[in-house]
């Protein structure tokens, strides 16, 4: 398949080009920080923002969390299906 937008600048506002499964895990990173979110069952999402914040965030499924993730906790993370969006 040809990419008619392969020579473009890709930025935060353009569409994602990479979804990977997470694991939710206390300790390690995201291979890749992702810039959103996305839950399979509405839940909670304790994440470390790639700024360094770690904080708490209620998902619905199938909506997007457009935050810059560095790491998706087990602890208190109760939504599931969660898919890192690159």
């Amino acid at each position: 398949m040809t990419d008619p937008f392969k020579t473009h600048t890709t930025g935060l506002q353009s569409p994602v080009r990479h979804a990977v499964a997470v694991t939710p895990d206390d300790a390690a990173d995201l291979a890749v920080p992702c810039r959103a979110l996305n839950v399979a069952q509405s839940g909670f999402v304790r994440v470390t923002t790639l700024g360094g914040d770690t904080v708490v965030l209620f998902v619905n499924a199938g909506g997007l969390l457009p935050v810059r993730v560095a790491r998706v906790w087990a602890t208190d993370t109760t939504a599931t299906g969660i898919v890192a969006l690159h």
